[in-house]
C-alpha cells in the first residue's frame, strides 16, 4: 500500500499557508451540526478540545484522570521553544527548523517540522495571552535559556514549571468551553475500543473507570491525543496512568502504526533505587544550562565528590563535544553517561549514576541565583533522595522518556483511517529519530490549537456523512467485543499480579531495545515476549468485579496491550538495522563510537499494519525526501 503524506507542492516556507487557503471550510452555522470526540486532555487534547468548541462544534472530551488538570503534560518543566529571538542570537524559523531536522537524524518529515517552526511563534504569543507566566528579563520582554542541541537561547520557560503552567493555559480554556456547554467532559472514563462504520472512523467505546459501565459514543470525527507509550518499559519518567490502549486499540482496527522503536532516553532523571520504584523522576534538562557533568576519572574512585579535585574529575561531555558540551542532545548526553558507567566510573549506589554539579554556577549566581531559576527543582530533588544538590553535586542517570513513534498521520494529521486524527506525542510526525528537548510541548500546542482546526474541517466540508447513533450494530459489536475482554482478564484467576509480568516485559526492553541494541538481543527479546504473553493469560491474577471501580483490572488491560506492543516495538527494532539518534545499534556505529546512520536503505518512516492476532505485522514504507537540507553526519563535536 501506497503511504499518501499528502505535503503541499510550493517551497517548503510557503507550504503552510497555501495549504491552509486550499483547505475547504466549514459555515459557521453549519459547525454546529458536526461531533467530535477529543480522547485525551493533555496539552494537545484540550487545545484541540476548546479551540474546536470555540469554532461552534460539539465536542466529547474524554480523559482517564479525575480532571485535565492532572494530565502527564505537567510534567514538562523545563520550557517551550519558539523561535523569536528576542535574545539576539542568531535564531531564526530556518535554524529552528534546522536543529529539529538535524536533532531528528533526518528521520522527520521535512514539510511538518518546518511548520511546527513556523508556529512556534504563534504559540507563544497565545499563551501569553492566557496569562501563561513565562519568566522576563529586566527590559519586559520574555525571557529565553538554552536546552541540548541548540546553539542560541529559544527556551521560553515558567520557572520549573512550564508544562504545569502552560496546562493551566489550555485547561482554563477548556474549562471555559465546559462551562458554556460546548464540550461534554467525561473524566474517569478509559476508551477502550475504536468503531469504524463503512471504513469511516464513527466512535469509540468507553469504560466508566468508577462504575464499571461500558458504553458507546458516536461522532463525526474521533481524535486521538492520549500521550505516549514509555510505560512499555515499566519504568520510566512517565506518570504510572500513560498507556498505549487507545492507540493500539487503533491500531488493530487498521491504523498504521509508524516507528514504534523511535524512543527517547533522558539524560537528566533521578537513578533508580531499588526494585521497589514503580516509575522515575525527571530532573529538568534546563539544569544543564549552568550544571556541569562529570565523574571521576579512577574506576571506584570512594571519595565524596567534594574530597575529589579538578585534576581527578572528567567533564566527558565538554571533553568530547567541546561546542555543545553539556548541552549535547539527549541521546549523545544519555549515551556518553552509560559509557563512563559501564567503564565503572559511575556514581552512587549501584554505580548507575552521574554528577551535575552546580557549584560553579553558584559562585557565579550566588544560591539565591541558582535557586531563582531552578529553585522548585532542587527542592524535589532534596525530597526524593535526601541530599542537598545546594552542598553536594546531583546524582542522574537516563530513563525513559518520551516517544516519537506513534500512530501513522498525513501533513493533516489524519491516520490511514478516515476520519480518526491523532495529534501530540500520540502520533509519530514531527521528531524523527530523536526529539531535541522543548519541543513535545511546542507540538502539543502547534497540533492542537493552530492545525487540527483547519485539516479537519476540510475534511468535514468534504465528507457530506450520514448522521449514525450508537444504536448501529458495529457499536453493540464493539461493546460485546469489550466486555468479553474485561470477563476473560477476571476468569483467568492465576497466581501471578498483573505487576509482575509488566516489570518482567519492561526489563526485557530496557536491556535489550533501550539506549543501545543489537540484533542477537532483539531476537532474545522477540522470542521472550510470547512466552510472557501466554503466561499473562494463563496465570495472572485479577481480582474484583468489572462493574466497579478496579484499579487492577484497568492495569491488567493496558499491560496486555503492552504486551503486543512490546512485540511490535522490538520488531520494527530488529528490522530497522542502522543507528540513528538514539537508536544505537551496536553493529551500526564509527570508528569512535558514534551512531552511523544508513540512508541509501533506511530513510523512511517504517508504517506497520496489524495482520491478524498471532501473525507478524506487515511493513509499509513512506520514503523521506529532503529539498531544503543537506544529509549529514550528525555532529555536536
Amino acid at each position: 500500500m501506497s503511504l499518501n503524506a499528502n505535503i503541499p507542492s510550493g517551497p517548503l516556507a510557503e507550504k503552510w499557508d497555501k495549504h491552509k487557503f486550499d483547505l475547504k471550510l466549514v459555515n459557521p452555522a453549519n459547525k454546529r451540526r458536526f461531533s467530535m470526540i477529543v480522547v485525551g486532555s493533555g496539552l494537545a487534547g484540550a487545545s484541540a478540545a476548546a479551540t474546536l468548541a470555540e469554532l461552534g462544534y460539539g465536542v466529547k472530551c474524554f480523559c482517564f484522570q479525575d480532571s485535565p488538570r492532572r494530565a502527564h503534560s505537567i510534567a514538562a518543566q523545563g520550557g517551550i521553544n519558539a523561535a523569536k529571538n528576542y535574545p539576539n542570537d542568531g535564531d531564526s524559523i530556518q535554524r529552528l527548523f534546522y536543529d529539529t531536522i538535524k536533532g531528528g537524524d533526518f528521520r522527520s518529515r521535512e514539510a511538518n517540522v518546518y511548520r511546527l517552526a513556523q508556529i512556534s511563534n504563534q504559540i507563544i504569543d497565545q499563551c501569553a495571552a492566557q496569562g501563561v507566566p513565562f519568566a522576563r528579563e529586566y527590559g519586559g520582554l520574555l525571557e529565553n535559556r538554552s536546552f541540548g542541541g541548540a546553539l542560541v537561547s529559544r527556551t521560553f520557560y515558567a520557572r520549573g514549571q512550564t508544562g504545569q503552567q502552560l496546562l493551566l493555559g489550555a485547561y482554563q480554556a477548556l474549562e471555559r468551553q465546559i462551562g458554556l456547554k460546548t464540550v461534554q467532559m467525561f473524566p474517569r472514563t478509559e476508551m477502550l475500543d475504536l468503531v469504524m462504520v463503512d471504513g469511516q472512523t464513527r466512535g469509540i467505546v468507553t469504560r466508566n473507570l468508577l462504575t464499571g459501565r461500558v458504553e458507546s459514543h458516536a461522532a463525526d470525527a474521533v481524535v486521538l491525543a492520549t500521550g505516549g507509550y514509555g510505560n512499555a518499559f515499566y519504568l520510566s519518567t512517565n506518570a504510572i496512568g500513560c498507556n498505549a490502549t487507545a492507540i493500539f486499540r487503533a491500531y488493530k482496527k487498521g491504523a498504521f502504526f509508524a516507528n514504534p522503536c523511535y524512543t527517547q532516553i533522558h539524560p537528566t532523571c533521578i537513578p533508580v533505587s531499588g526494585d521497589h520504584q514503580s516509575k522515575l523522576t525527571l530532573m529538568s534538562e534546563s539544569l544543564r544550562n549552568d550544571g556541569r557533568v562529570w565523574v571521576p576519572k579512577r574506576k571506584g574512585d570512594p571519595r565524596s565528590p567534594d574530597q575529589i579535585p579538578e585534576a581527578d574529575r572528567d567533564y566527558y561531555l565538554e571533553r568530547k563535544y567541546p561546542t555543545y558540551g553539556n548541552l549535547a542532545p539527549r541521546d549523545i548526553a544519555s549515551r556518553a553517561a552509560k559509557q563512563v558507567c559501564d567503564e565503572g566510573r559511575g556514581v552512587g549506589p549501584g554505580g548507575r549514576g552521574v554528577y551535575l554539579d552546580f557549584t560553579e554556577a553558584i559562585e557565579r549566581l550566588g544560591k539565591s541565583g541558582v535557586c531563582e531559576r531552578y529553585g522548585n527543582l532542587f527542592d524535589m530533588y532534596q525530597r526524593i533522595t535526601g541530599e542537598d544538590p545546594y552542598q553536594f553535586p546531583m546524582r542522574i542517570y537516563p530513563a525513559m522518556h518520551y516517544t516519537m513513534g506513534g500512530l501513522w498521520v498525513d501533513y493533516n494529521l489524519m491516520s490511514n483511517l478516515p476520519g480518526l486524527y491523532v495529534i501530540g506525542e500520540a502520533n509519530f510526525s514531527d521528531h524523527g529519530a530523536n526529539r531535541l528537548g522543548a519541543s513535545a510541548l511546542m507540538q502539543g500546542l502547534a497540533d492542537g490549537y493552530f492545525i487540527l482546526p483547519y485539516t479537519l474541517s476540510d475534511a468535514l466540508a468534504r465528507a457530506g456523512q450520514t448522521k449514525i447513533t450508537t444504536d448501529h450494530p458495529e457499536f453493540k459489536k464493539a461493546e460485546k467485543d469489550v466486555q468479553n475482554r474485561l470477563q476473560k482478564f477476571l476468569s483467568i484467576k492465576g497466581k501471578r499480579t498483573v505487576k509482575s509480568f509488566h516489570r518482567e516485559l519492561g526489563t526485557l526492553l530496557w536491556e535489550n531495545c533501550g539506549m543501545s541494541r543489537n540484533a542477537a538481543g532483539l531476537r532474545k527479546a522477540l522470542a521472550r515476549i510470547p512466552e510472557i504473553r501466554a503466561e499473562f493469560w494463563r496465570n495472572v491474577n485479577v481480582l474484583g468485579e468489572k462493574e466497579e471501580l478496579n484499579q487492577t483490572l484497568e492495569k491488567a488491560g493496558r499491560v496486555a496491550d503492552f504486551l503486543e506492543f512490546g512485540e511490535l516495538l522490538v520488531q520494527d527494532a530488529l528490522h530497522r538495522s542502522e543507528s540513528c539518534g538514539g537508536h544505537f545499534r551496536e553493529e551500526s556505529q564509527t570508528d569512535e563510537g558514534e551512531a552511523k546512520r544508513d540512508d541509501a536503505n533506511f530513510s523512511y518512516v517504517a508504517a506497520w499494519e496489524h495482520a491478524g492476532d498471532g501473525k507478524p505485522a506487515v511493513l509499509h514504507k513512506e520514503p523521506l525526501t529532503f529539498d531544503a537540507v543537506q544529509l549529514a553526519a550528525r555532529s555536536y563535536k
